[in-house]
């Protein structure tokens, strides 16, 4: 039979799994009984639609079998199996990656190997083992298939023989060298240890045959081996048990298993609740984002569970969708197990474990902003956007919730605050609280807009990412402190040199309306800066849509056109003032080109595009000549 090659992103794993040394290969096992235990959650899953499926939950099990003689290990299931289409195009998926870029994303990092992070899913099957064969036999299907392969080389699926329904792999563990022992891989000890590390918590039995010396029957001291079929997981959830018996790293164990992220999980919180609605839930708090997460792929969701049966992998109305990178699940006595998804929906005791679970995450965001500054910051610079994006949606309702967990850098103390720690610095002088808009940090320091604030010594809140002025604008105030950009008109400062420059634009009001006539409707208005110190121009708006508001807006795909209303603001204390003077009085053509050549200027440094830039480098060759 020809074999079949291996998809190019499947072939650099398996190169990866086989040719690299690792310190957990043990991993192989949880893999591979996570498999055998999501095969028959699909079974349960299958008979809550299916009338024609009964489920008796005695008849499914894992078995593990290792047979030290022929150096195999099997892993049986009696789960949903797998058809031939299911093994070409399902069997070795890499926990959803998608990319073959899945080893340069993910290197070793403080010691770890990437094993020990990251789930590998059937591919770790070839750490251990020199030939992998699956016969399996699917429930929608009379025929059972067997594949198999010797690693990166390709695979082979043929018709078998298999009476029941459910998979079995059978490993051909690889032999034993001076620095690499395999022969803990057929070690019943060895065994029962790796499943009680990763695997106690399967819902499922995970039997094997233990040998076990007893006393003989009708003697004192006189022992004999026996053989017993055991089942060797304790099978109680880990959400079942009290939290005392836990510790950190069961939670993680578990996040491991459930293959909730590649990354280690910064907070956990396990909840057992007996009130009007009894649950138990277990919730993570990632440490980064899927690959995915900003995009329509991801879905969100808990595991939901009744009495400890699964009956929807992703529960989203679990989660409002600012707190949709939490994982976990939720398990509850009083919901049906023929509850629909249209019926979840409106469903009261739901939406009050999804109130309550809401409220929780709320709590230890805060605990964690609070007690681990450092785990906080990492988390908000995966999510801190997500926060944002709640502010803003349903018209600005979650705010209450919100308004204390979002971050932005500061001025005056170069790191991220909050916006308590902001207020709590505000002289009692200052009537706003003011920000600055920008693509960088960096680029917002060299701001002219900032000059006035800055020097009046008020802190200034950084916002860098797009939707940072949208959500402020749907929060409008905090602790009844309005936000005001630094590019607004009125920024409430008390300015010393008022009555010179209301003098100085009156004085100049001619020369202004000139330059407004040059640039046309380019500019709604063109007048003395209150706000410049050194720079000679800047260019602000006037009303709600800001100019960074539509920068983002006309870069979205639907062809939109918004335009803010822009005013030309000119420091009248800058020597250039003085040239334009000079040209509005004897040279109306030089005050053409000083105009257009300030304006152009107020546009980069806002980082707008030039409308003409063969029309720009032509006037600066003017002014050099």
């Amino acid at each position: 039979m020809a074999k079949k090659e291996f998809q190019a992103e499947s072939k650099k794993l398996l190169d990866m799994m086989i040719n690299s040394i690792y310190t957990q290969r043990e991993v192989f096992l949880r893999e591979l009984i996570s498999n055998a235990s999501d095969a028959i959650d699909k079974i349960y899953y299958r008979a809550l639609t299916d009338d024609n499926l009964s489920f008796n939950k005695e008849n499914y099990y894992i078995k593990v079998v290792p047979n030290k003689d022929e150096r195999t290990l099997k892993i049986i299931d009696t789960g949903i199996g797998m058809t031939k289409e299911d093994l070409e195009s399902n069997l070795g998926v890499i926990a959803k990656s998608g990319s073959h870029t899945f080893k340069s994303e993910n290197e070793v990092k403080d010691g770890h190997d990437i094993i020990g992070q990251f789930g590998v899913g059937f591919y770790a099957a070839f750490m251990v083992s020199d030939v992998v064969t699956v016969v399996s036999k699917s429930i929608d299907s009379d025929e059972a298939y067997k594949w198999e392969s010797t690693g990166s080389d390709g695979y082979t699926i043929e018709p078998a023989e298999k009476s029941e329904v459910g998979t079995e792999i059978t490993l051909k563990i690889k032999e034993s060298t001076e620095d690499d022992n395999y022969d803990e891989f057929l070690e019943e000890y060895r065994l029962k240890q790796i499943i009680k590390k990763y695997s106690d918590f399967i819902r499922y039995p995970i039997k094997m045959d233990v040998t076990e010396s007893k006393l003989k029957e009708g003697s004192e001291d006189e022992y004999e081996e026996v053989v017993e079929e055991q089942t060797v997981n304790t099978m109680v959830p880990i959400w079942k048990k009290n939290k005392s018996e836990l510790t950190d790293e069961d939670y993680e164990n578990f996040y491991n298993e459930k293959h909730y992220g590649f990354d280690k999980p910064l907070k956990h919180i396990h909840l057992s609740v007996d009130g009007t609605v009894r649950y138990n839930a277990i919730l993570f708090i990632p440490e980064s984002a899927p690959y995915n997460y900003y995009s329509r792929e991801y879905e969100k969701g808990l595991e939901l569970y009744s009495s400890g049966v699964l009956i929807m992998e992703k529960s989203p109305e679990l989660l409002p969708d600012y707190f949709s990178f939490v994982k976990g699940m939720v398990d509850s006595e009083d919901l049906s197990l023929n509850i629909s998804r249209e019926m979840l929906q409106h469903d009261r005791q739901l939406q009050i474990i999804a109130k309550n679970i809401s409220k929780k995450i709320k709590s230890q965001l805060l605990s964690l902003l609070r007690d681990d500054r450092e785990s906080y910051e990492k988390f908000y610079q995966s999510f801190g956007q997500q926060l944002k994006f709640g502010l803003y949606s349903d018209y600005g309702q979650h705010k209450e919730v919100l308004q204390d967990l979002i971050l932005f850098y500061s001025s005056t103390e170069k790191k991220m605050v909050t916006l308590e720690e902001y207020v709590s610095r505000m002289p009692e002088e200052q009537k706003y609280i003011y920000y600055a808009t920008g693509d960088s940090n960096e680029r917002i320091d060299k701001l002219p807009q900032t000059e006035v604030v800055a020097d009046k010594g008020y802190e200034i809140l950084y916002f860098t990412e797009e939707i940072d002025e949208f959500a402020i604008k749907m929060l409008m105030s905090y602790k009844e402190k309005e936000f005001k950009s630094v590019s607004s008109g009125d920024l409430g400062i008390e300015d010393e040199d008022k009555d010179e420059k209301e003098e100085a634009a009156t004085e100049n009001k001619d020369l202004f309306a000139e330059m407004k006539t040059i640039l046309a409707d380019k500019v709604k208005d063109v007048r003395a800066s209150k706000r410049l110190k050194s720079h000679p121009v800047v260019i602000t708006a006037d009303g709600e849509i800001s100019i960074e508001m539509e920068k983002v807006i006309n870069a979205m795909p639907d062809d939109q056109n918004i335009k803010a209303d822009k005013v030309l603001e000119i420091n009248i204390n800058h020597e250039v003032f003085g040239a334009l003077k000079d040209a509005f009085a004897n040279d109306q053509d030089k005050l053409k080109l000083y105009t257009n050549l300030l304006y152009n200027q107020a546009l980069l440094i806002e980082g707008l595009p030039i409308n003409d830039p063969v029309e720009f480098t032509n006037d600066i060759c003017k002014v050099m000549v």
